[in-house]
């Protein structure tokens, strides 16, 4: 079908389909009445010319109905035909002075719809010459006929004119309108653009807090495919506070004046894994609406970011400064208490040597043990930033014998035997030496700990290839409830027999976290009152072929 000039629309050419279809047949049936007498006028033609005129019309108007026109020359020509048939008919059958030349408007706008600016310039010619041929024929007859065609000429020219002129803005306002919306389709994409490539999850809903625009990081939060426009924001973030209790966000939407954030908010996923998540929102309020200063607003919009880590970080940081300065805090006191007291009695007659070796002795055990704080949050600190990670080549005999001689005489001092229990054929692991060596010290250390009689056993054994190590001690045990939660950051037993011995409890959280480094899991075996054992497997370094 033939599109035609800037005012074309398929609304308008229906309603010229259907216009053309039933007016000629409006003028048949009133031209019928004035060859039967019943309407009186001056423009008189016989049956037969009458006949022709009407059959013409009624054929061109079927078949611009059923066969629209499909280019402009068909469309140009079904125009040429039907202006002039009108011209014939006003001439001939009714004459201008009918209400029918009215008609001749509707002509004016089919030409200005198909033909543009055109068009609507030769249908008002075509007026012209119609009524001047109508005034050369019928003027001496009846001299009220110029008359009559003057004025029906001059209200056809100013409704032409006046026609034009409409068109004419109504097409510079759609000019301007197009333009606008495509600014604003331009705008629209580029902040959707903006926004889809945002790291956080963001998300604005409507006034009734129904979802209108997302970003992909939003379904990446939510783990989620399906699409979330349309959908009522309660039902696609059903959060809860940190007591469990239910939080409609779409009331802390309503209720919000400006920004508002919240970061103790909780999400649950299907599989009942829980995130924690940061949201900021606020109301989206129109420029109208500020300018008169109205509580009226276009909707909410929201930030979402899963802070689960960074608060566990948080809270985990906080924990280890609470738990560390109140360590840090009894052997500092007692350190600082008994060195003051020993330059007491340094100046006092009857203080012997021995109280003077036992307090000093006192402030070194307190010394040593703030020095071997200092050295577990360094090997933590190391661990955590993978620091002195390279693997080498270690020799797993010699490293036996260096951990043998190291606790020797820590184990004596407590009154257990270490012992060193090795396998007949142990190779060489390709690690780390810095992480295992610290790896196996804490085990060592917190077994020595942990035993008031009996002993300490160093176990390593290759089998195939794969080489076990292993710390084994006859001390007081790891219940089972505690055995899960021993490798933690900070946790202590509640065992009497645990708080009587010092420590952070980070120690066998730093051989975890060391043993995770070198891609090693800690196994324990340990039953109440009969020892411990922990151990790991390395695979052994396979000797080179010669």
């Amino acid at each position: 079908m033939y599109k035609g000039g800037s005012s074309y629309t398929p609304r308008s050419a229906k309603i010229i389909r259907y216009a053309g279809l039933f007016v000629p047949i409006i003028l048949v049936i009133y031209g019928v009445f004035i060859q039967f007498g019943f309407i009186h006028t001056d423009h008189l033609i016989d049956n037969a010319g009458f006949i022709w005129i009407s059959f013409w019309w009624l054929y061109v108007s079927v078949l611009q109905f059923l066969r629209p026109s499909r280019n402009a020359q068909d469309s140009m020509l079904r125009l040429v035909a039907y202006h002039l048939l009108a011209g014939a008919y006003l001439i001939f059958i009714s004459g201008i002075a009918s209400p029918f030349v009215a008609c001749w408007l509707l002509l004016m706008l089919a030409s200005y719809t198909y033909f543009g600016k055109r068009g609507l310039q030769l249908s008002v010619i075509g007026f012209v010459l119609v009524a001047l041929v109508d005034i050369a024929m019928w003027g001496h007859i009846n001299p009220s006929v110029i008359t009559f065609d003057l004025l029906a000429l001059t209200a056809i020219l100013i409704t032409g004119v006046v026609t034009l002129g409409i068109s004419e803005s109504q097409k510079v306002s759609r000019g301007e309108l197009s333009k606008s919306k495509a600014k604003e389709s331009l705008e629209r994409d580029r902040i959707l653009t903006i926004v889809n490539n945002l790291s956080d999850a963001v998300l604005s809903t409507d006034k009734e807090g129904v979802i209108t625009v997302y970003n992909a990081a939003c379904l990446n939060l939510l783990d989620t495919n399906e699409g979330l426009n349309g959908k009522k924001i309660n039902d696609v973030l059903p959060l809860t506070d940190k007591e469990g209790n239910k939080v409609d966000i779409y009331n802390e939407f309503h209720d919000a004046k400006g920004m508002v954030k919240r970061d103790d908010l909780f999400y649950a996923f299907d599989d009942k894994e829980v995130i924690r998540l940061e949201i900021t929102f606020s109301p989206i309020r129109s420029s109208y609406s500020r300018s008169k200063k109205a509580e009226t607003h276009d909707g909410y919009i929201a930030i979402l970011s899963d802070v689960t880590k960074s608060k566990s970080l948080e809270e985990e940081r906080d924990e280890f400064i609470s738990v560390v300065s109140h360590e840090l805090r009894t052997p500092i006191t007692i350190a600082e208490g008994t060195i003051s007291n020993v330059q007491v009695m340094m100046d006092h007659p009857d203080i012997t040597p021995k109280m003077l070796k036992d307090s000093i002795d006192t402030a070194h055990d307190q010394i040593m043990f703030l020095a071997k704080m200092v050295n577990d949050l360094g090997t933590l600190s190391r661990a955590e930033r993978g620091v002195a990670d390279t693997a080498e080549d270690i020799d797993v005999k010699e490293l036996a014998a260096k951990l043998l001689d190291l606790y020797t005489d820590e184990a004596k001092e407590k009154k257990l035997h270490l012992n060193l229990d090795l396998g007949p054929k142990v190779g060489v692991v390709h690690t780390s030496r810095l992480y295992i060596e610290e790896l196996l010290q804490n085990l060592i250390t917190n077994a020595i700990k942990y035993t008031k009689k009996g002993s300490v056993t160093i176990i390593i054994k290759q089998k195939a290839n794969k080489i076990t190590f292993a710390v084994k001690d006859t001390g007081i045990g790891i219940s089972k409830s505690d055995q899960s939660k021993v490798f933690g950051k900070f946790y202590r037993s509640e065992d009497y027999r645990t708080r009587e011995t010092g420590g952070t409890g980070l120690g066998l959280y730093v051989a975890s976290k060391l043993a995770s480094k070198i891609g090693v899991k800690i196994e324990l075996v340990s039953r109440l009152n009969f020892g411990s054992t922990f151990s790991f497997v390395i695979p052994a370094k396979e000797k080179e072929k010669k």
